[in-house]
């Protein structure tokens, strides 16, 4: 991400507005969820239904931005050559994946989780599939070493609940911070 700013600096310094207050947005929802869903197991609508608006205009915005000055043969946020159609297909795609996994296992995967997963699939979607992929699997290894850890030191059991909300948005932070863009 941190690279992408960078070149959006130069190519299109709307852009790279745009996906600096998305960052920012997304920095301070991120603790917020964190703190309320490890105190809660909550994810409450009233943070994440607007993170869906809020993502979605400055990330879709952004890509047509780029994409308008020209920044790359394929900009961020482009799929198909389509500006924001990657924004949009990664939330919707990652929405439907974690979807599927409440609908096979209600138990082991709560509905605010699945609302989360549509936002992060924005953010994701903005910088590529290989962003998504990686921030979906680190989000499910950071948890299940969590879970792994709780076991090991017996303050829980195989049907301990723990708030999966902070490894997915652990694991979208990880991909935007650590892949190259």
């Amino acid at each position: 991400m941190i690279r992408r700013l960078s070149d959006l600096w130069y190519d299109s310094p709307l852009g790279f507005w745009l996906v600096a207050v998305a960052c920012l947005y997304f920095l301070v929802m991120a603790v917020r969820l964190t703190v309320i869903d490890v105190q809660s197991h909550l994810l409450p609508n009233r943070i994440v239904f607007p993170s869906y608006a809020v993502a979605g205009v400055l990330l879709l915005t952004a890509a047509l931005a780029a994409s308008m000055a020209g920044a790359a043969p394929e900009p961020a946020g482009a799929l198909l050559g389509v500006p924001g159609l990657g924004v949009l297909a990664g939330g919707v795609g990652l929405w439907l994946f974690y979807f599927v996994l409440r609908l096979i296992h209600p138990p082991g995967m709560g509905f605010g989780d699945v609302k989360l997963a549509g936002v992060l699939g924005l953010y994701l979607g903005y910088l590529g599939w290989t962003h998504l992929f990686a921030g979906t699997f680190a989000a499910f290894l950071l948890g299940g070493l969590w879970s792994l850890a709780i076991l090991s030191t017996r303050k829980g059991t195989l049907r301990s609940a723990i708030p999966f909300g902070p490894f997915m948005l652990a694991g979208a932070v990880a991909a935007m911070v650590l892949l190259p863009a």
